[in-house]
């Protein structure tokens, strides 16, 4: 028995590979810039980067929710995240089932301007039951 692989196939599992090594070899690897916490979002390296250059500056607002911790803030950061790609994946699910049916209409239509009765593999007319309503 011999099991091809498509190409597209040895595409797809290299490209998985890839964004799994580039998610896991920074954390397995201990890499990041500060030793107490390697690896902050960009509004903490921003925030430090002001104090270090103005002491004195006053933001002009602050936020309407501070989370008690970081682990409540990533959470909620990766909750927002899978929202958005929820949203995306089902728009664009949509997208494409649309898509597929306008297709298999056309498809119908010219079947049937050509052959009339829809060819050899269309669905053979059932007979209407004995209750239903086109008796």
């Amino acid at each position: 028995m011999s099991f091809t692989v498509s190409r597209n196939t040895k595409i797809n599992a290299l490209l998985l590979l890839v964004v799994a090594a580039l998610a896991v070899l920074p954390l397995a690897l201990g890499l990041g810039d500060h030793k107490e916490e390697p690896f902050t979002g960009a509004d903490a390296e921003a925030e430090t980067a002001i104090t270090e250059l103005q002491p004195d500056y006053e933001p002009w607002f602050s936020p309407l929710y501070e989370p008690p911790s970081g682990e409540i803030e990533s959470a909620l950061f990766a909750l927002q995240a899978a929202l958005g790609a929820g949203v995306l994946a089902y728009y664009f699910g949509v997208r494409r089932g649309r898509r597929q049916g306008e297709a298999r209409a056309l498809a119908r239509a010219a079947d049937l301007d050509e052959g009339g009765a829809g060819g050899a593999d269309a669905p053979a007319p059932s007979a209407p039951s004995a209750g239903s309503k086109d008796a």
